[in-house]
């Protein structure tokens, strides 16, 4: 296969990441600290990212 075929995973990929470390940066976060979720997030795209923004998210 050709690399082009996942250049648009790859992209939604890290575009992911970055909307969940920039929402981690902005934001407050509820069970771990900061850099935990930060961590999470970069070390299990996109299981990391999903966790977070549903557990680790403070809502309202």
């Amino acid at each position: 296969m050709e690399w082009a075929a996942f250049a648009p995973i790859i992209v939604l990929g890290v575009a992911f990441v970055v909307y969940c470390l920039v929402d981690i940066v902005r934001g407050e976060v509820q069970h771990l600290p900061k850099w935990a979720w930060a961590a999470i997030c970069l070390l299990s795209v996109p299981l990391g990212g999903i966790v977070y923004l549903l557990l680790g998210r403070r809502q309202g």
